[in-house]
């Protein structure tokens, strides 16, 4: 007797089930949305994908006014899809033998930013109602200008301008005073040194003179660090939800130094400088030097952070964008705040489906017309013109109606794109290489197209080369928030250590959220900020230490709000002291620029949480004579230091003022909140030396040392208890470092915890043999 099919059975299943139950579908029902898990291996094998058995599974149904509609489809987290349909269709579905489970979709909170919620802040408790937050507090923001408009710069509901502010709204024909208000507070434009360089006036055709933002990056920023609540926002319905900065109730200075060929050294520290007359009390800068950081009495941001650091203002800097390779970070200087970037747990996936029924995972911000319903053809850029994707590169007649892989490098992003799309061709498969690794960036692309990590790519690539008919799809899923993949993750771009300049002093200092962002945008250009990019939003995601910056801007705005006479160095002490180094699956924090688990030279003291913050314990505090101990120690002589204490080379301040306050022996003894060390050839045993100050509710804390050695380090502490009290808020401890016998010649990690049973004081120890940091130089 023959055999049926299963896959025959379950077809012959799904066509009687619906005409059982059609006649008992109701048109008055209202439609929800449920997830739906599938046990996946069962799939008929009639059809192609898993795409496809899902949306006739959807036909089989009851009829409705409101037929089935198939939201995302799901392959890594669970098996499955999601779908709006009426409580009888959901009924018929749980009695279909593949499905496994029939859930409403509930309603969880929205947060379009989402890094509010990812930081762990909240309108109830923590860090944001106990700085109010942080009302009155001045930012300072330093990038390509504002964009007035948005409805993230409302001030409504705002108390009026601070009685401290000094500043100014420069006007002009389209910028008018009426566009600042009391959330932008301040505006002004910084182009002599730009103009001067071009040797003539600035071309204002193409760009504006005035402070308004025609480029979109200082929107973003500013919105990031201290933006109003916006409900409703998203780009192209991706990462629906409330919009809000760090900081709702900060005010916002904004100072556009940055032109169409770049930010000048002059007109930063015009912009600084102006800032700090101003009375801002935070800096934001996401900008830095290209290559290696220049020495500090080199560099004007250090230079101006500074004398900003100096009047009690925090200044915030990018790490820069160089990763991942080593020694890149930028804004080194140990009296500025020094950003890197990570992930959150939000995504915006784009499956890359082949014709052998694999799947790659990717990620795409795409929201044009959906690619037809069956497999297309898919070649190689490399096979049908340049790896790249150059515009005018590919060749038409081997592009027409096919999706192309194009290698990550060389032009921008949503260019490849757009190459592919002028060749006729109709999807794009964005492959990262070796040197970004699994790092995955949403673009808001022109034409169907997704980006893969490298592993991604070069299986497909392979794909390509041994099948005789190689075909794919790209499934598009919208925005899932979760724990798959893990986050926080560091941004393979993001600029990491170790320290180039001063091996002693750990850079970068802490991470936030830099990957993906929503935040405010121009009004002037598209989300791509390409000129072949007609489209206009009011928001746009992207990526980069530029908006992890802003973060911790805002972050740093609350803290100054919570404890007004907290130094720039306290806070950033308390900053770095609660960061965390596990992911939101428990692990260790992983590189996503080596695939690998993270470290302290990658991810400085790790990522910031702003409600501990606001509750550190102990802080390492600083002021501008430590740190001019510290170019000394660094064996700076009076002409360099003199850049920074604005005094006379002559006056040898190293052999005269310091010599009454205090030298430092190294620069590993300025009281950092964090321990990097360097053994040599000559030197196996090195002592570092700390002051704490007591910031917690009890006077008489006693606190205990719990130190976690890094491998081959011996590591000492003394005294092992700190005992405080009214008269004694600070205590004096000295860290003993040994090279173990055997030790391997490497790096390595660990660190150093104060505990007094309310608080954890963490230090992270990160350890360098210089043999092996001279190698890899």
């Amino acid at each position: 007797m023959a055999t049926i099919p299963s896959s025959h059975l379950c077809l012959f299943f799904l066509l009687s089930l619906s005409l059982s139950l059609s006649l008992s579908s109701s048109s008055s029902e209202s439609p929800q949305n449920f997830i739906i898990h599938v046990s996946q291996s069962q799939k008929p094998s009639l059809f192609s994908t898993h795409h496809h058995w899902y949306s006739s599974i959807l036909r089989s149904l009851p009829p409705s006014p409101h037929p089935a509609k198939l939201i995302y489809t799901y392959s890594s987290v669970i098996h499955g899809f999601s779908v709006r349909l009426t409580p009888t269709q959901a009924a018929a579905l749980r009695r279909i033998p593949t499905i496994l489970s029939v859930l409403p979709d509930q309603i969880r909170y929205l947060h379009t930013t989402h890094t509010p919620r990812f930081l762990g802040l909240a309108e109830s408790f923590g860090l944001w109602p106990n700085s109010d937050f942080a009302d009155d507090v001045i930012i300072g923001v330093l990038d390509t200008g504002i964009w007035p408009e948005r409805r993230s710069f409302s001030d409504a509901g705002l108390s009026p301008v601070p009685s401290s502010w000094k500043g100014t709204c420069e006007t002009s024909r389209d910028f008018p005073s009426s566009l600042c208000n009391k959330k932008i507070i301040g505006a002004k434009a910084f182009y002599k040194g730009y103009e001067s360089y071009l040797g003539g006036p600035i071309d204002e055709s193409l760009e504006s003179k005035s402070p308004r933002d025609t480029e979109g990056h200082g929107t973003h920023t500013a919105s990031t660090a201290a933006g109003s609540v916006v409900a409703n926002a998203s780009l192209f319905h991706y990462a629906q939800g409330e919009a809000r900065g760090m900081a709702t109730k900060a005010r916002i200075a904004a100072y556009k130094i940055c032109w169409s060929q770049g930010c000048f050294d002059s007109d930063i520290l015009a912009a600084m400088d102006q800032a700090v007359a101003d009375g801002v009390h935070v800096i934001s800068l996401s900008v830095g030097s290209s290559g290696y950081a220049p020495q500090y009495y080199h560099d004007s941001i250090a230079i101006g952070a500074f004398g900003a650091a100096q009047n009690g203002v925090v200044v915030s800097c990018s790490a820069g964008n160089s990763g991942p390779g080593p020694y890149t970070a930028v804004n080194i200087a140990p009296w500025i705040l020094t950003v890197g970037a990570s992930t959150i747990d939000r995504e915006f996936p784009a499956d890359v489906v082949l014709g052998d029924g694999r799947v790659f995972s990717g990620v795409s911000l795409y929201s044009g017309k959906n690619l037809p319903d069956f497999k297309l053809p898919l070649v190689y850029a490399s096979d049908v013109g340049n790896r790249y994707c150059y515009l005018g590169s590919l060749q038409p007649s081997k592009v027409q109606g096919k999706i192309v892989v194009c290698d990550r490098g060389g032009n921008a992003r949503v260019e490849k794109g757009s190459a592919v799309k002028l060749a006729g061709g109709l999807g794009l498969i964005l492959a990262n290489l070796e040197d970004s690794g699994e790092e995955l960036l949403a673009d808001a692309h022109l034409l169907a197209a997704t980006m893969v990590g490298q592993t991604a790519g070069d299986k497909i690539k392979e794909y390509i080369r041994l099948s005789q008919y190689p075909t794919a799809t790209i499934e598009f899923r919208g925005t899932v928030i979760g724990t798959s993949p893990s986050a926080p993750r560091v941004a393979s771009f993001s600029s990491r250590g170790p320290n180039h300049l001063t091996p002693e002093i750990l850079k970068p200092d802490v991470i936030a959220p830099g990957v993906n962002i929503l935040a405010g945008w121009t009004g002037k250009v598209g989300p791509t900020d390409l000129d072949i990019d007609p489209r206009r939003v009011e928001f746009n995601i992207i990526s980069g230490t530029s908006m992890s910056c802003p973060h911790v801007s805002g972050i740093a705005a609350l803290l100054r709000k919570a404890y007004p006479k907290w130094s720039p160095a306290a806070i950033k002490s308390a900053l770095i002291t609660t960061a965390y180094n596990v992911d939101n699956s428990g692990n260790n924090l992983q590189d996503l620029g080596t695939g690998k688990e993270s470290n302290p030279f990658i991810h400085g003291a790790g990522h910031v949480d702003p409600n501990r913050a606001l509750n550190p314990g102990l802080v390492y505090d600083l002021d501008d004579n430590d740190y001019l101990a510290f170019l000394c120690s660094i064996g700076y002589d009076s002409k360099q230091i003199a850049v920074f204490n604005k005094q006379p080379a002559s006056l040898n301040i190293c052999e005269t003022k310091l010599a009454r306050t205090g030298r430092l022996t190294s620069p590993g003894n300025l009281n950092y909140p964090s321990f990097s060390v360097e053994f040599g050839s000559n030197n196996d045993l090195v002592t570092y030396k700390r002051v704490v100050t007591n910031v917690g509710s009890s006077a008489d804390a006693v606190y205990n040392v719990k130190v976690n050695a890094p491998a081959g380090v011996e590591v000492s502490v003394s005294p092992s208890k700190l005992v405080f009290s009214a008269e004694n808020k600070t205590q004096a401890f000295e860290v003993t470092f040994v090279q173990g016998i055997g030790s391997a010649n490497s790096a390595s990690f660990g660190s150093i915890e104060w505990v007094d049973g309310s608080h954890i004081v963490r230090s992270p120890i990160a350890v360098k043999w210089s043999n092996e940091l001279s190698a890899s130089m």
